[in-house]
């Protein structure tokens, strides 16, 4: 009962925070306009000191965890090559801007703002621990193939242009943070840590002022539904059918099945509204698979 009632508090939050983005833009606050600069501060300094920050936490693992934390860097591996060879066929009937949409939010869930909170009340610190390890996969994938489905650049020059992407930068210099035998500064260390702390903020408001100019009539329509049931329920159940029969640690299995039955991430619609790619739409997938997550999360809680 406490896992529900802080889960549903948490998805509250979310909800409450994407009104005020509703609400901010009927009143214009956040308009069409400058919703573009909301948008470029998000990928361009917000997101790459949330992916920094990310690397910052210097975990001390013990021998006897090792070998589970290098295991669930290769399951994380593996969901996502998985998830983008599999978004590929699960959409390839729908229109290219709405297949694209769907394919990076089946790539990258919301696992980090939802997923984080969950981890650490059903298993505390070390659930935390191997959840972060699991978003290390994640985070390589979504600004690398999964952003490569908003670039409008050819072959050769999208390497080029992923390589130069604020965020692939910030996936390095963590990495190379990470494994430094000294800290940053504590001052530089803690301005880091409190422009990442805005990213939920933001992330939700931009989504509330893009839905609020959708068609609430246009909502629920079967693409969403479709994206919605596969997000939340059949793939997770899927890496859940397949991980089984290995006999693998449970608590290992149960962090994978629950970050791949999170709902779609909110940079989907960030990037979507940059790239000028359908951002109603993206909106849309995300206040859906959101809202049903709030009942399928604690039903996968409860399975595992």
């Amino acid at each position: 009962m406490e896992f529900i009632l802080k889960m549903l508090n948490l998805q509250f939050m979310l909800f409450a925070l994407m009104m005020v983005g509703v609400i901010a833009n009927k009143v214009h606050i956040i308009t069409s306009q400058n919703r573009k600069s909301f948008s470029d501060l998000l990928i361009n300094l917000v997101l790459p000191c949330n992916i920094v920050n990310s690397f910052l936490s210097k975990v001390e693992i013990s021998d006897r965890f090792f070998r589970n934390c290098v295991l669930m860097l290769l399951l994380s591996s593996g969901i996502q090559i998985f998830a983008t060879f599999i978004s590929k066929i699960l959409f390839a009937r729908f229109e290219k801007k709405k297949k694209n949409i769907m394919s990076y939010g089946l790539i990258c869930s919301n696992s980090s703002f939802i997923g984080l909170p969950i981890a650490e009340t059903l298993y505390g610190s070390i659930g935390v621990m191997y959840t972060s390890i699991y978003q290390i996969p994640t985070r390589f994938t979504m600004w690398t193939a999964g952003l490569s489905l908003f670039t409008c650049v050819d072959k050769k020059d999208a390497f080029k242009k992923l390589a130069k992407h604020p965020c692939i930068i910030a996936i390095f210099v963590g990495f190379f943070l990470m494994l430094l035998p000294v800290s940053l500064p504590s001052f530089l260390q803690d301005t880091i840590s409190s422009i990442s702390r805005s990213t939920i903020v933001l992330s939700m408001l931009v989504i509330g002022a893009i839905l609020a100019e959708a068609d609430i009539r246009t909502i629920f329509t079967k693409e969403v539904l479709y994206y919605t049931a596969i997000r939340l329920l059949l793939f997770p159940l899927f890496i859940f059918a397949v991980l089984q029969p290995f006999h693998l640690d449970s608590l290992l299995i149960s962090i994978c099945v629950i970050m791949s039955g999170m709902p779609a991430g909110s940079t989907t619609s960030v990037l979507a509204d940059k790239y000028n790619c359908d951002p109603a739409f993206a909106s849309q997938i995300i206040f859906v698979s959101t809202l049903f997550s709030i009942f399928t999360i604690p039903v996968l809680g409860m399975l595992l």
